[in-house]
């Protein structure tokens, strides 16, 4: 009898002991507001043991949940439609199949990796990304909310977080670093802040900037990002983008030719382009595309020259067809004045 008398006045004094403790805890962290559930007590002993695990878990859970506040760490939920993008633009358009893979892991697995957000500075209510602008696009079309992390910063603090996180998980082309330099430095960011943004020495910054401004931005939007051109061929083409050079480069990227080429091979044929002897290189090549979507031929014109090339695996015969009717063709042509 004596026994069960001393367990009682210990879990006595233990749950007044817990809640003293729990109190004050829960107080200070109204993050773990938290309802309570009634204890179940199977035993005097039991209670202690369970006072304890749960006060040491909750105090374990709110430590965490305030470390991860105090480091900016904190994820929550957004609405898409609340974010806006970041002031700076770093990212040049990619291939569409590449954003399409990323939205169905989204659906698939969720998004596992949190983008980076400020309070945006002028719209109050909205955020504006420091990073994962292509996370956020991909979550906006699966229609789910984004995972994020807010964290109050200044426009240095965000370029340099959008900068490094590039860098570190999402490797921007060269072409991608150098334009993203040039708009840094356009918009009156300081080199130092800049080349702490990329992760690069004053020589290298200065490459970059010197090729994304002397090379005309039609053009390199047309090329696109380049996964595989480095510093040194971009700096090759710079140095032999002439003005009268540059007029041939532009009417080759924008023929259908061009269009059919990835973002690696636009800038191979550029660069063939360059470095040809007689100064033309290979010349633009555009397709006729019949009404069905068969591509029947191509062809090139430049100066005094036109060559047309039919596919005869695609339209069988038509080259001795055409061949037969060039009589007729030509009067046609005549008869219309053209010359």
């Amino acid at each position: 009898m004596a026994r069960k008398n001393i367990f009682e006045n210990i879990a006595t004094s233990m749950a007044q002991s817990a809640d003293e403790v729990a109190l004050p805890l829960e107080a200070t962290r109204p993050l773990m507001n938290r309802e309570r559930k009634p204890p179940r007590i199977s035993s005097p002993l039991g209670a202690i043991t369970e006072s304890l695990g749960a006060i040491n878990e909750k105090a374990q859970r709110a430590e965490e949940i305030e470390k991860k506040l105090a480091e900016g760490q904190a994820i929550v939920e957004l609405d898409p439609a609340d974010i806006d993008r970041s002031f700076v633009r770093d990212r040049m358009a990619h291939a569409p199949e590449d954003h399409q893979r990323l939205v169905e892991s989204i659906k698939v697995s969720g998004q596992q990796v949190p983008i980076l957000v400020r309070p945006h500075p002028e719209r109050p209510g909205r955020y504006q990304v420091a990073y994962g602008h292509r996370r956020l696009l991909a979550v906006t079309e699966a229609r789910i909310k984004v995972r994020a992390v807010v964290r109050e910063l200044t426009d240095e603090q965000l370029v340099i977080a959008q900068g490094q996180e590039n860098n570190e998980r999402t490797n921007l082309t060269f072409i991608e670093k150098a334009r993203f330099a040039a708009r840094l430095e356009e918009a009156r960011f300081g080199r130092e802040t800049i080349m702490q943004a990329l992760c690069v020495d004053k020589a290298a910054l200065s490459k970059m900037i010197s090729v994304a401004t002397r090379i005309s931005a039609d053009i390199i939007d047309a090329i696109g990002h380049a996964p595989s051109v480095g510093q040194r061929r971009w700096q090759e083409v710079c140095d032999l983008l002439t003005k009268d050079k540059g007029e041939k480069v532009r009417k080759f990227l924008v023929s259908s030719g061009a269009a059919s080429l990835t973002s690696d091979e636009r800038f191979e044929a550029v660069f063939k382009l360059l470095t040809s002897k007689d100064g033309a290189g290979r010349q633009p090549v555009d397709y006729w595309v019949s009404s069905a979507g068969i591509r029947v031929a191509k062809y090139t014109q430049a100066d005094k020259k036109f060559s047309l090339i039919i596919d005869e695996k695609a339209a069988p015969q038509f080259g001795q067809f055409l061949l037969s009717k060039m009589q007729s063709l030509y009067e046609e042509f005549r008869q219309q004045g053209l010359k």
